[in-house]
């Protein structure tokens, strides 16, 4: 696994979320944002954080302080359940590098730091098997496929993998 720091979201990462903003990348959630959509969605990211509902983190590696990518949980309900639901993108050039595992398993323990003990889950799309191989290689189970609203009116088929935290043990 390669080495990777992760960095609270900060006021600092709008340029990050900015990067993200790509088809390619946006493509699970419909497609890029406009400039206003994106400081909209940094600006949730924000807030969510100050709210302790949502926890989103820059990907750092050497020689990059900027990052590579974006990692993060948020409360989500499954099944009428309450749980936490992860997301991550890694820009294109840092791709196959295992970033994108090594940043799931870090956001993983911090949200085991911060006492967090609901599942997680995530939900690739059935035909993207980067994310299902990063699924994989995080520890998270498949539980099956399904089809998941990703926001209003944008339903996809997708992969639903859960992992359950496990609290730390005490020394």
């Amino acid at each position: 696994m390669p080495d990777i720091e992760l960095r609270a979201w900060s006021k600092d990462d709008l340029e990050l979320l900015h990067r993200a903003n790509t088809p390619e990348l946006m493509d699970q959630l419909g497609g890029p944002e406009n400039d206003e959509q994106v400081l909209a969605r940094h600006e949730r990211y924000l807030r969510l954080q100050r709210e302790g509902t949502a926890h989103q983190f820059r990907i750092v590696i050497e020689g990059h302080p900027e990052g590579v990518g974006i990692v993060g949980y948020w409360q989500h309900e499954s099944h009428g359940e309450p749980a936490l639901e992860a997301g991550w993108s890694v820009e294109a050039e840092y791709r196959g590098q295992g970033i994108a595992p090594a940043a799931v398993i870090a956001m993983l323990e911090a949200a085991r730091s911060a006492g967090e003990s609901l599942p997680v889950h995530a939900y690739p799309r059935v035909d993207n098997p980067a994310s299902n191989a990063v699924c994989r290689k995080a520890g998270f189970r498949l539980l099956g496929e399904e089809r998941f609203e990703v926001k209003p009116g944008l339903v996809l088929q997708t992969n639903d993998w859960v992992v359950d935290l496990e609290p730390l043990a005490r020394a």
